[in-house]
């Protein structure tokens, strides 16, 4: 009787886990497949919302937390309030910063940790080069080293280079092998899950049908 007793609440405790880790599945993926499909800066932020609410139910999981940062640097990139940039960009760093103590640094986060560092950059490109500009660089490294094959890295630095001035090193010149060495990747890049990161190609031919 003890033992059908155990194994009943067994049983019991095994579906419910599956039964949350179904759930959270299915959020995630529902929500990350609509990423590319919003249109305006408001529903990216509710995007990024979302994700943040995945993750403080979840508690144990970095991949919502890191969704919802990546959410937040892009809506402040469609929404173009440039003034305000350093706001955006204090939220998404607190949310990277919870991805980052459940996940552990990785190739990922540092490249949103770039995307955070180059969005301070742009409230004044000319005095906050040599801070932000440098960090966004130095996270980019930091990825690639972190994890050779992740295209992202790759794709963001072709991306600074190709909205770089010339006369400081960046221009389509210099974009165009960086953005080919990402495509490359990218045509090779096994994401480890189902829903782990895997966005950036399409932005990449993007730029370089801009460089032909």
């Amino acid at each position: 009787m003890k033992k059908i007793l155990i194994a009943t609440v067994f049983t019991g405790i095994s579906t419910f886990c599956f039964s949350q880790s179904e759930k959270y599945a299915k959020a995630m993926t529902t929500n990350i497949a609509s990423i590319d499909s919003v249109r305006s800066a408001d529903d990216m932020f509710a995007l990024s919302s979302q994700f943040e609410r995945i993750a403080d139910a979840e508690k144990t999981q970095w991949l919502p937390y890191y969704y919802a940062a990546y959410c937040e640097v892009i809506y402040a990139f469609m929404k173009n309030d440039v003034p305000n940039n350093d706001k955006y960009a204090d939220r998404a760093n607190a949310l990277i910063g919870k991805a980052e103590a459940l996940g552990s640094t990785n190739s990922e986060i540092s490249c949103i940790k770039s995307m955070i560092a180059s969005l301070h950059m742009m409230v004044d490109p000319a005095t906050r080069w040599q801070t932000y500009g440098t960090t966004s660089q130095q996270e980019i490294e930091k990825a690639k080293t972190q994890d050779p094959a992740n295209p992202r890295p790759y794709y963001l630095q072709g991306q600074n280079l190709r909205y770089t001035p010339e006369q400081f090193g960046g221009g389509c010149a210099n974009a165009k092998p960086v953005l080919q060495e990402a495509l490359k990747k990218f045509e090779s890049f096994k994401p480890a899950t189902d829903i782990s990161p895997n966005w950036g190609k399409q932005r990449v031919n993007q730029l370089l049908a801009e460089c032909k």
